[in-house]
């Protein structure tokens, strides 16, 4: 055989695969616990007016179908458990101090879905916010190794409860840093936040480098106070 034989005869390797070609999760049912407050509320509000189905879990279900009631488009309400049994992908927004103990508590209801951890485990004292570091490293690590059944990835860590709940803006110009170990879960929660107008979902590495996604938040909320903004992310050049 000819060398030129043998470059014919060589595998032809496939396209590379458009980083912005991003599945369709409109028929996805998402999930918000914690959905009865400021960050999950403003979530759920968000994807449901894009034509997302979503319901928000709450310790009480009597708390969470106000709420959905409140927010309209179509949300549903539940207990948590019953939030997280119904859908496909479930945002975690509960606070921090309750964030073990919840995610151990659902183990099972959250198994076999995919998890979306958008808590930030922050402190404050008179100097302000301040990062804090769990055991496992990070919340959605922790969260990790709470849910073995299921596939956990962080992302939403960064947006403005105040601008997701004003009803007068229409769009949300910020980046969501999407983090995860499989490739088609992170493509699945870019989806999501693509659905929200003037978001945008960036891959930003594995769930090991989900501690300083988190810990941006503090100096979010200084520039936040300095400025009396609701600063966002906006990744360049990609």
């Amino acid at each position: 055989m000819t060398s030129s034989d043998s470059a014919q005869a060589a595998p032809q390797k496939a396209p590379a695969k458009d980083p912005w070609d991003l599945p369709d999760v409109s028929g996805l049912v998402v999930g918000v616990l914690g959905g009865t407050g400021p960050q999950g509320k403003g979530l759920a509000y968000r994807l449901a007016k894009a034509g997302q189905k979503v319901i928000i879990g709450s310790r009480a279900a009597d708390r969470a179908r106000t709420a959905a009631e409140e927010l309209g488009h179509g949300v549903e309400g539940a207990d948590n458990a019953e939030c997280a049994r119904r859908s496909d992908v479930v945002i975690v927004a509960v606070p921090w101090e309750g964030h073990g103990d919840t995610l151990a508590a659902l183990r099972e209801d959250l198994a076999g879905k995919l998890v979306v951890d958008c808590v930030n485990p922050l402190g404050f004292d008179k100097k302000g916010a301040y990062a804090l570091k769990p055991e496992e490293g990070s919340a959605a690590e922790q969260a990790a190794a709470l849910l073995p059944g299921s596939r956990v990835t962080a992302a939403f860590h960064h947006l403005s409860a105040v601008l997701l709940q004003d009803e007068a803006i229409e769009e949300i110009d910020t980046d969501v840093m999407v983090l995860g170990e499989e490739r088609a879960d992170v493509e699945t929660v870019q989806a999501l936040a693509g659905r929200i107008p003037g978001m945008r979902g960036v891959f930003a590495g594995r769930l090991r480098n989900a501690h300083q996604v988190e810990s941006l938040v503090a100096n979010l909320i200084s520039v936040n106070r300095r400025y009396k903004a609701h600063a966002g992310l906006r990744v360049t050049d990609v």
